[in-house]
């Protein structure tokens, strides 16, 4: 029988410490998964974030027939929900049992007193609500070589990063506390600069601290000084640059392109042969970015059980909240800015 046919299964529950090992190897057997259906995922936001996790598990009798890993989301501004998978762009349910799944999300919700469940991927269950049309994700192969990471390049971002070649910038990789201080440095005033609050530092120590070797960050400096950087993660020949930005000296030396162009080079030494540039909001510069590196867009369905949140920055509703952030100084925003974000998941 194949394990991941979507057969029907004969319960659903909640799993603990027990079944990790089973998880675990579904997870990593299934061609599906992604690094936000991982256990490190889930006990890295726990750690991170203080948000709790969950995994529903079906099974029938040859074991696991499909999962669900859900993350609480509570915060006293934006409500509470059960999310697969919070603070990722993707998740939902992984292998069979779409329905039986779900029906256990909703009931957990209930219980756990969540006003929705959001599924940030995987097939739709009935009579749930879909969103779409709010984002697409951005993938393609990645070559092996250097030259050819550069001549899949189109003509004019190949011009950009060429560009940034001939700076003098320096470009390191790592894992330590040097790495994550300058990740934070750069990441916490790009997300400033779009007007939106910065996650808690210690939820990219976590990530760091889950993954292993298979998370690092790379940034690119410029007279000591960190001006890009991005926190990636690496799955089944997959690298996925997650957390990343770049100040407002980046553009200037087109920091940002040499970037994503040595996180190419990279992973291809690391064995990846696929890089997935991540989802971005449909008319945003983000969108355009990737676009211009010559990724075609995917739209993402997700789907919402129960009345959905309001979380998108660029919402009218929330359009004058992101204008005043924009205007914090970084420092005050690097208070404020974690115990709102959580909550945002």
């Amino acid at each position: 029988m194949n394990a991941f046919s979507p057969v029907a299964a004969l319960a659903v529950r909640v799993a603990d410490s027990r079944d990790r090992a089973a998880v675990a190897e579904f997870i990593a057997e299934h061609p599906a998964a992604t690094p936000f259906h991982r256990l490190e995922w889930l006990e890295a936001i726990e750690r991170g974030c203080g948000q709790r996790a969950h995994i529903l598990v079906a099974e029938n009798e040859s074991g696991v027939a499909g999962l669900l890993p859900l993350i609480e989301i509570r915060s006293p501004l934006f409500g509470s929900a059960l999310v697969s998978t919070g603070f990722g762009v993707g998740g939902g349910v992984l292998g069979g049992c779409v329905e039986p799944l779900a029906e256990a999300a909703v009931a957990l919700a209930s219980r756990s007193g969540c006003e929705s469940v959001e599924l940030r991927g995987g097939t739709v269950p009935h009579g749930w609500q879909p969103k779409t049309g709010i984002y697409a994700n951005f993938a393609r192969s990645l070559p092996g070589e250097d030259e050819a990471i550069l001549k899949a390049i189109p003509r004019k971002q190949r011009a950009e990063v060429r560009r940034a070649l001939g700076f003098d910038l320096e470009v390191r990789t790592g894992r330590d506390r040097r790495d994550l201080a300058d990740h934070y440095r750069v990441y916490s005033e790009s997300v400033r600069n779009l007007g939106t609050p910065v996650f808690p530092r210690r939820l990219f120590e976590a990530m760091l601290d889950s993954f292993g070797e298979e998370a690092d960050i790379l940034t690119v400096s410029r007279a000591g000084r960190p001006i890009a950087s991005v926190l990636s993660f690496y799955m089944s020949g997959t690298v996925y640059p997650y957390w990343g930005g770049g100040t407002s000296e980046a553009r200037s030396w087109r920091a940002n392109d040499l970037l994503y162009y040595e996180l190419m080079r990279n992973a291809a030494r690391r064995g990846c042969t696929r890089f997935d540039f991540g989802r971005s909001k449909l008319g945003t510069g983000a969108f355009a970015f990737k676009k211009n590196w010559g990724f075609e867009p995917e739209p993402l369905t997700y789907a919402v059980h129960g009345e959905a949140r309001e979380v998108n920055p660029l919402s009218p509703k929330y359009r004058l909240q992101t204008a005043l952030w924009r205007k914090l100084p970084l420092p005050l925003a690097n208070r404020l800015g974690p115990p709102i974000a959580k909550g945002l998941g």
